[in-house]
């Protein structure tokens, strides 16, 4: 009884063993490249951020959260037009509120690329999602070492502070 147990045991696990050489193609695994991208966000003092892609090299720009909470409810945004080539600190639009009225800077040089147009009719994203939904202009970057001279977090959150 062991004997025919033993035997049908071997010929199970050569057929097994047959289907596995069949079909080495599907068992082949193909390395797949190692892409590492960077995602870089640095503020100004006058309370943009910028979101930097590295792989891309697009900048996103929104205002921050502490800045929408400053001006209270936005009514109007006004932002610049794509294929504008703009430089580092130069005004790119403007965010008027109930409360107040102020210009929006460009963090970064470049060209803007895409503007967000959903913000033509509804502003208030500004309020809701200032650093999400409520992003104002992509930019393609012509020079990342600008960033170094924008804030971190952690610096961003003392200029905060500061300004209390």
């Amino acid at each position: 009884m062991f004997a025919a147990v033993r035997h049908a045991s071997r010929s199970g696990a050569f057929a097994l063993r047959a289907a596995h050489r069949a079909t080495p193609a599907a068992r082949v695994l193909r390395p797949t490249p190692f892409v590492r991208t960077l995602i870089t966000k640095k503020y100004t003092e006058d309370h943009e951020a910028v979101v930097y892609d590295d792989q891309t090299q697009l900048g996103t720009v929104t205002i921050t959260d502490y800045a929408q909470s400053s001006l209270g409810d936005v009514v109007y945004v006004e932002l610049p037009q794509p294929g504008t080539e703009i430089a580092q600190g130069d005004q790119i639009g403007a965010v008027e509120s109930v409360k107040a009225a102020s210009d929006i800077f460009a963090p970064i040089s470049g060209t803007v690329e895409e503007i967000n147009e959903t913000l033509n009719d509804q502003p208030a994203l500004l309020n809701k999602s200032p650093e999400e939904k409520g992003w104002l202009c992509k930019i393609k970057v012509s020079d990342p070492s600008e960033l170094d001279k924008l804030m971190t977090e952690e610096e961003y959150k003392k200029h905060c502070e500061s300004d209390h």
